[in-house]
């Protein structure tokens, strides 16, 4: 187990691999945890960190910090504290909303991002993950598998106000313009059997430019980096190995996955 201080207070991350900088940020209904097998996947030419957001896993409890704009401000101290100058991020849920309020803060320090199972309004975010305990909703999501069990364990010690009150910030957001507004490339990438987070609709990525775009992957549920692990990291390889001032609509259509162009 790996921490540094932010602010006075403790964050817990892991790394593995050695590589340019890769920073994965879970959402709602977790920890570093169930980013394993992708950092495992990526760590021969990848740095990958994976770290615990304020109030969730084993990161300090401060709900004065559980506000996005905090959130996005632990990014900053995180990558300060280790010396990373400039990286890529992968986030899920609220992760993806974290790196993409990090990103229009700070763009210098992001290569690009990749936004999995992101609500990009209030409405995509199903009622069931408002007042639900975490342990319930992961096992409607993830089922009883004993794989997943350290997942659970993980996912119990979130404090539920920072459950609350980001999912309260995500409600009252409408994280479209904020997309709009990037400088640094945004794929958004959804399981199209997610019953927690809905896609943005058709459309609304017109007149991007490529910089924003959307894939969905057919077999996948909430958790598409366990889900369908082989398809979900081919993609992110590809993701990462894109030339800067590329196009993500040259993304190409692959066997292991459907592009949805929106």
């Amino acid at each position: 187990m790996s921490a540094l201080i932010v602010g006075d207070e403790v964050v817990h991350y892991e790394v593995l691999g050695r590589g340019r900088p890769l920073i994965f940020v879970h959402g709602w209904l977790g920890s570093w945890r169930y980013w394993i097998p992708t950092m495992q996947s990526l760590s021969g030419d990848y740095r990958a960190y994976a770290l615990d957001l304020w109030g969730f896993g084993d990161s300090s409890k401060i709900a004065s910090r559980y506000t996005l704009d905090a959130q996005a401000d632990l990014l900053g101290g995180f990558m300060e504290q280790l010396g990373i100058l400039k990286g890529a991020f992968v986030g899920h849920g609220l992760g993806g909303a974290v790196a993409a309020r990090f990103a229009l803060k700070f763009p210098a320090s992001v290569d690009r991002v990749m936004g999995v199972s992101v609500p990009v309004r209030g409405t995509s975010v199903s009622s069931r993950l408002h007042g639900g305990p975490a342990g319930s909703l992961l096992e409607w999501l993830l089922g009883k598998d004993q794989a997943h069990e350290p997942i659970h364990r993980e996912a119990a010690k979130a404090d539920p106000l920072a459950i609350e009150t980001s999912l309260r910030t995500i409600t009252e957001l409408d994280l479209r313009e904020e997309l709009r507004s990037l400088a640094a490339p945004y794929l958004l990438v959804y399981g199209e059997r997610d019953l927690m987070i809905a896609p943005p609709e058709d459309g609304w990525l017109a007149g991007l430019d490529g910089n924003v775009h959307s894939i969905g992957l057919e077999e996948s549920r909430h958790f598409p980096m366990l889900d369908e692990a082989a398809k979900f990291n081919r993609l992110l390889a590809d993701f990462l190995a894109l030339k800067s001032g590329s196009s993500l609509t040259e993304l190409g259509l692959k066997e292991e996955w459907r592009r949805r162009v929106r």
